[in-house]
Order: C-alpha cells, then sequence, then structure tokens
C-alpha cells in the first residue's frame, strides 16, 4: 500500500504534530504586572494567575498573612494565609505570586496560593 519511505514521513509529521500541539497546550500563562490587572481589575476576578511586582515597605503583616504588593501605578493586598510561601518574603523584594483576584466588600484581594521571591544575593556584588 505505502512504501516504507512514506510510512515513515507520515509517522515523523504525525510525531511532530503531537509534539507541537502538546507544547502549545502546555505553555505557561505569562506573568502579569499589578499595574497590568489593576487597569482593569473586573476581567480577572476569580481566575487563576500569576502576578509579580515589589512588595511595600512595612506592608508585610504577619497576624492576618497580607502584604502590599505595589508596580507603578497601583498596589493590590495580597492574603497568603493559604500560601506556600519560599524564603526570603520580605520590604522592597521582587515577588512572583499565582492565585485567584476576589474582590472583598469594595476592595480588591490577590489570594495567593504560592509565592516565590528573587534572590538578592544572585544580584549583589
Amino acid at each position: 500500500m505505502f512504501t516504507r519511505r512514506t510510512r515513515l514521513l507520515l509517522t515523523g509529521g504525525l510525531l511532530t504534530l503531537i509534539v507541537l500541539g502538546a507544547v502549545i497546550l502546555q505553555s505557561p500563562e505569562p506573568t502579569r504586572t499589578v499595574d497590568e490587572v489593576m487597569a482593569t481589575p473586573s476581567e480577572y476576578v476569580g481566575e487563576e494567575f500569576a502576578i509579580r511586582g515589589e512588595v511595600r515597605d512595612g506592608s508585610i503583616d504577619n497576624e492576618s498573612m497580607t502584604f502590599l504588593l505595589h508596580g507603578s501605578d497601583y498596589e493590590i493586598l495580597v492574603d497568603f494565609v493559604e500560601a506556600s510561601v519560599s524564603n526570603g518574603l520580605d520590604d522592597n523584594r521582587t515577588v512572583y505570586a499565582k492565585g485567584k483576584l476576589r474582590l472583598v466588600d469594595t476592595a480588591y484581594v490577590f489570594e495567593a496560593e504560592i509565592i516565590k521571591t528573587s534572590c538578592p544575593s544572585k544580584y549583589e556584588e
């Protein structure tokens, strides 16, 4: 029916399509900035996504397990009660957080599941 060469080409093409499909379907969603999210926060309410920003100096409250994450123009309250937090959560540290945005009363709160911090020693001389 098909020659050996044709079968190998068809099999190779099919495998290539499968691998490409898996890569496209599994590609991670881009990390959003605080400014990007807070410019139109209603679009993100209830969605799970990753956000990055800098911890506002003096905003970490270990009793309520919250801190403020800010960008250039906006800031958002991050609730890390349920979060897995990497070492080094501190003031003025760049933070990556994954979770969901909620509207609590009239304020937007980012409920984090994962919080990762940058390593300052990586950038020091």
